[in-house]
């Protein structure tokens, strides 16, 4: 058994998130979004390094001895599941080890709106899971291929980055391929995944304009398309993808997400009540003719007053989202003052308001 699967075995024992790993200091534990460290010696740059290396394969040793990051997924003694980032800094090496539930989550389980399920049923276009890092997009995204996967008999091909949820086929065929593994770039794996009969194809991340062009050039062709953004807003999601392709293609960009774009999904993960444990509250954008008139006009500034009138289709503001979680109970009254954009809603529910920052929270 590797020395690191003990500080792993302890942290999935408690509910923990992550485990983080870096010189100078004792191993640290996420708890609901909290970084708290274990009680153990601070680690020297020889014995993390040995724990690190201890994990690797030879080709991610030499990967990293060449002075590269690495991704990939690791399963410990006892068959957790981690995603796992390695790199450099100025003391030596790092790491971070994200748990993978062994179980996959449902949709109805994660809390989400009974609107997404509805979004799935599509059979062509493009649906976003955005949010900063660690709000739970991937987790979102395989509840989504696991209840297509359950309910419809599809080819469904995942990019991933690195794979962490492991879906067994059930109803559909559920191909999953490995950025750096099976597959060089998003982009090429999209382009392959086309030629592969697909009905969904899921991509980890639109992380370029070459993947979100052929992310697009997919969805208009007959797909469904999933894929993530490091967004924070539907707007500027729809901003961002607009930005992100060569300014003479800004107005077909702009036709397409007219067109194709289904919906947007962003999320943030909030502490309960309790402090015990998070939920995801969600912004959904699901596309009209009236938001598609403001994309075509560049008025996107003018999205949120269309999701705050759209109940009815599904959409809602996270502002709106917050409230209602709040007067529910489902989430703490202080992480909903943090998250919100208008902060005057949420002040008579935080009594002590001096030392909460009003300022948009760090991504964790």
């Amino acid at each position: 058994m590797a020395r690191i699967d003990a500080f792993l075995k302890l942290g999935t024992a408690q509910g923990c998130s992550d485990l983080h790993l870096a010189v100078g200091v004792p191993p640290m534990l996420r708890m609901h979004g909290d970084l708290l460290p274990i009680k153990f010696r601070d680690l020297g740059e020889n014995e993390l390094e040995s724990y690190i290396t201890e994990v690797l394969t030879q080709n991610q040793l030499k990967v990293l001895r060449e002075g590269h990051d690495l991704d990939f997924s690791y399963v410990s003694a006892d068959g957790g599941r981690f995603r796992v980032n390695v790199f450099r800094k100025e003391t030596g090496l790092g790491a971070a080890f994200r748990a993978i539930p062994n179980k996959m989550p449902t949709l109805d389980e994660l809390g989400l709106p009974p609107l997404v399920k509805k979004l799935c049923d599509h059979h062509q276009g493009m649906i976003l899971v955005t949010g900063a890092t660690g709000t739970g997009k991937t987790t979102t995204l395989a509840a989504m291929i696991d209840y297509l996967n359950s309910t419809r008999s599809l080819n469904i091909i995942s990019l991933e980055d690195p794979i962490e949820f492991i879906h067994r086929s059930k109803s559909s065929q559920v191909i999953q391929r490995e950025l750096g593994t099976h597959l060089p770039s998003f982009a090429e794996g999209v382009r392959a995944a086309m030629r592969e009969d697909p009905d969904v194809i899921l991509v980890g991340e639109l992380r370029d304009a070459e993947t979100i062009s052929m992310a697009m050039t997919a969805a208009e062709t007959g797909h469904l398309v999933l894929g993530t953004l490091h967004t924070t807003s539907a707007t500027k999601t729809v901003d961002r993808i607009i930005d992100a392709l060569p300014t003479e293609e800004r107005e077909q960009t702009k036709t397409f997400l007219a067109s194709s774009l289904i919906a947007v999904i962003t999320q943030v993960l909030l502490k309960t009540p309790d402090l015990r444990a998070r939920r995801a509250v969600t912004e959904i954008l699901v596309m009209t003719k009236a938001i598609g008139k403001l994309i075509m006009t560049d008025q996107s500034f003018q999205i949120p007053g269309q999701l705050q009138m759209g109940k009815d289709q599904g959409m809602q503001l996270l502002d709106q989202a917050l409230l209602a979680a709040v007067n529910a109970k489902e989430v703490d009254p202080e992480q909903a003052y943090i998250y919100a954009t208008d902060k005057r809603l949420f002040q008579r529910f935080v009594p002590d308001l001096a030392g909460l920052m009003p300022a948009e929270p760090v991504a964790s």
